[in-house]
């Protein structure tokens, strides 16, 4: 057992949890929470760590951990690696996963998987910087059905721990790239028939007077600032979310989730 604050392993999860940088370089992350590390594929998890309280307050979850790379903590150790204030006594180091662009697109695999694959559905982000909007866009476009999301590199690490939690398992589960060349994407995408729709306060229809049985992507920027106008440009359409009242806008996961579930509302229409 670990008791000791000190130890080596102790440092590198409390390193890996406050730099991206560790993880990055590591390419591993840090998964904390009951209900989310049984959500991790096992093949990915390269250390769970517990507390004896832990094991003994939830035996069927002791059994279901049971085979993996585990370190028992002592419960002063668990809350000095923990990134939250109560921490549940588990928490793991998880292996990152490497998406395509194609894994994004839903254009991986087979031509004959390609023909029976939904069209892409994408969220494309733009300097993003609330882990709690990231986390919760992940999580609306799993159930919302998208093909993926797709981040600019100034767009919060989606292997922050508050990201981490707030999409609730989506991020193993959920295809995702975050590209060095946002421009150089947008224009690969809109060569392959992808069509972009830009959230924008310019936009002249409805989102809901729009097609998005057709492969789409929607573009959302930045929480205070919106789209650069450099990304904005390579919109085929710019759309708007009508509002009453005196809300000028929305919070980005939430005109996130409004267009998400909008095109899966279309698309259950096509397939019905």
């Amino acid at each position: 057992m670990i008791t000791s604050t000190k130890n080596q392993q102790v440092k590198y999860v409390q390193n890996l949890i406050k730099k991206g940088k560790a993880r990055r370089e590591e390419g591993v992350y840090v998964v904390e929470g009951l209900r989310i590390c049984r959500e991790i594929p096992e093949k990915e998890v390269i250390t769970l760590y517990v507390t004896q309280a832990f094991l003994r307050e939830h035996r069927a979850e002791a059994e279901f951990f049971r085979g993996y790379p585990c370190e028992m903590v002592s419960d002063d150790v668990m809350k000095a690696m923990a990134d939250t204030q109560t921490p549940q006594g588990v928490l793991a180091v998880v292996r990152q996963k490497a998406w395509g662009l194609k894994d994004v697109t839903g254009g991986a695999g087979s031509q004959k998987e390609r023909e029976k694959s939904r069209p892409a559905c994408v969220m494309i982000l733009e300097n993003i910087q609330d882990p709690g909007n990231l986390g919760t866009i992940l999580r609306a476009g799993e159930g919302a059905g998208v093909t993926g999301v797709i981040m600019d590199k100034n767009t919060v690490d989606i292997y922050n721990p508050k990201v981490i939690r707030s999409t609730m398992g989506s991020v193993f589960r959920m295809p995702f790239v975050c590209t060095g060349d946002l421009f150089g994407t947008l224009k690969n995408m809109k060569q392959n028939g992808i069509r972009l729709y830009a959230a924008h306060l310019e936009g002249k229809n409805s989102y809901d007077q729009e097609d998005f049985t057709c492969p789409c992507g929607f573009l959302i920027g930045n929480e205070a600032n919106g789209l650069t106008k450099e990304t904005a440009a390579l919109a085929d359409t710019y759309i708007r979310i009508p509002m009453l009242g005196q809300v000028e806008s929305l919070n980005a996961a939430v005109a996130a989730s409004v267009l998400m579930f909008e095109a899966a509302r279309q698309r259950r229409g096509v397939r019905e």
